[in-house]
């Protein structure tokens, strides 16, 4: 088998890995919420005057797709809308109290999780770091541009 197969062998399983460990944790503490639903709460919470068109960059989904996840989590009492006074045209999201509360419970999760691989994490170098890191950056810029050249930028839709 060739490196890069096992390299991107290795990242699946990887993360095949992680989403099976913290799964029913994640669904314990966060009944009633999708995957997706407390990632938008997460990107919110963290990014300022959020808006569908940001969203759907983040996630690699549709602005109608976004629009669908905003409404269920505005029916939810997670977020809601709000427009600035200068752009009355640029709908925005932020978190209800609600919301926060989700954010918070998701973020402790994290926290654990880092805690729990933390020994793994401890044994990398800085040069470790630094060398994945240039590769995740440069994979994800020659994805980016496969996206673009075939016409399947975010931005179209």
């Amino acid at each position: 088998m060739k490196k890069e197969d096992q390299v991107l062998m290795g990242f699946r399983d990887l993360y095949n890995k992680i989403v099976w460990l913290n799964k029913n944790k994640m669904e314990d503490s966060l009944k009633g919420y999708t995957s997706s639903e407390v990632h938008c709460i997460e990107y919110i919470e963290k990014n300022a005057d959020s808006n569908v068109t940001k969203l759907a960059e983040s996630f690699y989904m549709t602005r109608g797709a976004i629009s669908k996840l905003t409404q269920k989590l505005i029916k939810k009492g997670l977020i809601e809308s709000y427009q600035k006074s200068d752009n009355k045209k640029e709908i925005y999201f932020r978190l209800t109290a609600q919301g926060k509360v989700i954010d918070k419970i998701h973020e402790d999760l994290h926290k654990e999780f880092q805690e729990r691989d933390k020994a793994v994490f401890e044994q990398v170098t800085e040069e470790q770091f630094d060398s994945m890191l240039s590769f995740v950056e440069k994979y994800s810029r020659h994805l980016d541009a496969v996206i673009k050249k075939q016409g399947l930028d975010m931005k179209s839709e």
